[in-house]
């Protein structure tokens, strides 16, 4: 196996800088939060105050801070969006994800940029034009598959890092080729507002009226999870490997970051011509386990190519793990047979007419071999309880009080020498990166009365890391010979090299800078642009024009589209969910023309058209502008919603 030349990084989302603390502990290499505003999750910013304190505490164990600023940004927007950057840059980010190419022709600071997954990168051109215009990393579109992985890696130069998600939920479109948001409700996916109308039930009819599903979450699909691809993406060439969820709790975060670092640190100890994107190592107090987080059931999506079974028809939700069977129901209980342990508090749902009911134990007891619960709501409010009914565990208590508590801890190897100075004592330190430092005591040397307690004792002292970010790999006494020193006396000398040593790495911590535009300007490969590039305001018309562009349309947000489009682009297809592709009708032997006819989604009042590109395996939903969308005003500061969707 070939692997890529980058550092394998494992990237966490944080909503907070609380939640970007524990992904680092936890053992993400790099984690992405988002600014005061700008962000594809509008509702999940952070003061600059804190992103700066962050990236203090990221940087001592050579973690990477990433800021969101990935929305199209309207001209009135463009000054406020570059101050953002700018005061980013001076809080210590690291890199900037973005959307909007006119944040390209603005005054920027030095800042490395990284091509949001709304840049929409699914092929070698596209990637290498981004390279080539000053990116130094780029996120891949989630429906790619390994081959078309390869191809990106061979496109672009080696120094330019491919990042791919590999756990959480999945936007149904291509990102950044969204609109059904914006169209319906005003609410805009590419500026952090999205609706998130997939996840709403939807009728399939066929061409005569025919109804193919009734009332199922047809544009639901399970959450990513790319666990057993992690070495077949790193030979493609993918070395940042991203975890969805800047919307997710923190329990979450810890869970799916620590299940992953075990992941790549198995991987990185199998190859050891891999390396590590950063410093320390990861103890858990539990064991992860990705099932017992917020999932709707798990794909590894087109990674290994298009197959069944990636949607979630059922249910939009988490209904979490299968428990096991009603066996009795008593007046304000009922009992299941379970093999796991249940305990009070614990969240416990099933399915009934395509709806998930909840409901809370208040008490689990185990009554033989049954569970006996006692649900906070009386049965006869609990629609679809019977025997022999499945029973799922959405919330399990005990191990959301386990990731409330302190659950892992992270520590850089450092060795010690403590030596002889004239005047006293020297303490040299040297961590596992190289960084170097030494600090000195002055104390009056008395020899030691019993030299092997005094010497057990220094060892003791200087071991004592306590709440620092180290650990003692090796620690040498090289003094003439064993002196009596106050606990005291090691313990601030211990204080002083450690502290020094913080500041030594922080001193060393150098940002990536941004990678050089290629000059001259690199053609873009197209020289048209429909609204489906998100040209949004001036500065991105001058971006695309700079790079050969003759003819560009606006944003679909511009409402200049009035008529019927493409709201949605896909590779989630229904005619392949239901069996009904053409391409399907050749393999199983099919004779004759199997033509891929329309078929209408329905959901309430609304009729969406769905058109097939078969040779592409693509599916576009087609539908047009509300009128109270065309008649909303443009955007400003003052109007940004603060509603937004998963995290991106």
């Amino acid at each position: 196996m070939s692997f890529s030349r980058h550092p394998l990084e494992l990237l966490a989302p944080a909503k907070t800088a609380e939640i970007a603390r524990e992904a680092i502990l936890h053992g993400a290499d790099a984690v992405y939060i988002g600014g005061p505003s700008f962000g594809a999750r509008a509702s999940a910013g952070n003061s600059i105050a804190e992103i700066a304190e962050l990236s203090r505490f990221a940087h001592r164990f050579g973690v990477r801070i990433f800021a969101t600023l990935n929305t199209i940004l309207h001209d009135n927007e463009l000054e406020a969006a570059r101050r953002q950057a700018v005061e980013l840059w001076e809080a210590g980010v690291d890199a900037l994800i973005v959307q909007d190419m006119g944040l390209l022709e603005l005054d920027l600071p030095p800042i490395a940029l990284h091509a949001s997954t709304q840049c929409d990168i699914r092929t070698p051109e596209k990637a290498r034009f981004l390279a080539a215009a000053g990116f130094s990393q780029l996120v891949l579109a989630r429906e790619l598959n390994l081959g078309e992985i390869r191809a990106i890696r061979a496109a672009v130069p080696d120094d330019v890092a491919l990042e791919f998600f590999i756990h959480g939920a999945l936007c149904v479109s291509y990102s950044g080729q969204c609109y059904l948001s914006h169209a319906l409700t005003g609410r805009s996916a590419n500026r952090g507002d999205c609706a998130q109308l997939c996840r709403l039930p939807y009728t399939l009819q066929d061409g005569q009226g025919q109804v193919i599903a009734f009332e199922k979450h047809l544009l639901s699909l399970k959450d990513n999870n790319q666990s057993a691809n992690l070495a077949e993406l790193a030979a493609a060439g993918i070395s940042s490997f991203k975890i969805e969820g800047r919307y997710k709790d923190m329990s979450y975060v810890k869970n799916i970051t620590a299940h992953y670092r075990q992941l790549l640190d198995t991987l990185l100890e199998t190859h050891p011509e891999l390396a590590r994107a950063s410093s320390g190592r990861s103890h858990f107090g539990f064991s992860p386990a990705p099932a017992r987080s917020f999932n709707r059931g798990a794909t590894d999506y087109f990674v290994n190519g298009r197959q069944q079974g990636i949607a979630a028809f059922d249910a939009p939700a988490h209904i979490g793990q299968a428990l096991g069977r009603v066996t009795r129901l008593g007046a304000d209980w009922f009992e299941i047979d379970s093999e796991e342990a249940l305990a009070n508090g614990d969240g416990l749902c099933w399915l009934h007419k395509r709806e998930v009911v909840g409901v809370q134990a208040n008490l689990a007891r185990r009554e033989g071999n049954h569970w006996r619960i006692v649900p906070s709501r009386p049965l006869s409010t609990l629609p679809g309880l019977q025997p022999n009914l499945v029973i799922h565990r959405s919330r399990d208590h005990v191990w959301e009080q386990t990731l409330q508590k302190k659950s892992a801890e992270r520590r850089i190897a450092v060795d010690m020498r403590l030596a002889d100075t004239a005047e006293g004592l020297e303490l040299a330190l040297s961590d596992e990166d190289g960084n170097a430092i030494s600090a000195r005591i002055t104390i009056a040397k008395e020899a030691a009365q019993n030299p092997e307690r005094a010497e057990s004792q220094l060892r003791d002292g200087l071991a004592k890391l306590g709440t620092s970010i180290f650990s003692a790999r090796k620690i040498e006494i090289a003094t003439a010979q064993a002196w009596f020193v106050p606990a005291s006396a090691i313990n601030a000398l211990r204080r002083d090299g450690i502290a020094r040593l913080e500041e030594e790495r922080l001193a060393k911590w150098v940002r990536p800078p941004r990678h050089p535009e290629s000059l001259p300007a690199e053609p873009y490969p197209e020289t048209s642009l429909s609204f489906l590039a998100n040209v949004y305001n001036q500065a991105a018309r001058r971006f695309y024009t700079r790079h050969g562009v003759t003819l560009i349309a606006s944003a679909f947000e511009a409402h200049e589209e009035v008529g019927e489009v493409a709201l949605m682009t896909t590779k989630h297809c229904l005619r392949f969910s239901f069996n009904m592709c053409p391409k399907q009708a050749r393999q199983m032997g099919i004779k004759g023309r199997v033509s891929a006819d329309p078929l209408t989604l329905v959901c309430g009042n609304e009729k969406l058209k769905l058109q097939f590109d078969c040779r592409r395996c693509i599916m576009h939903i087609l539908g047009r502008a509300k009128r109270h969308t065309l008649q909303n005003p443009p955007p400003s500061l003052e109007t940004r919603s603060s509603n937004g969707e998963e995290g991106r």
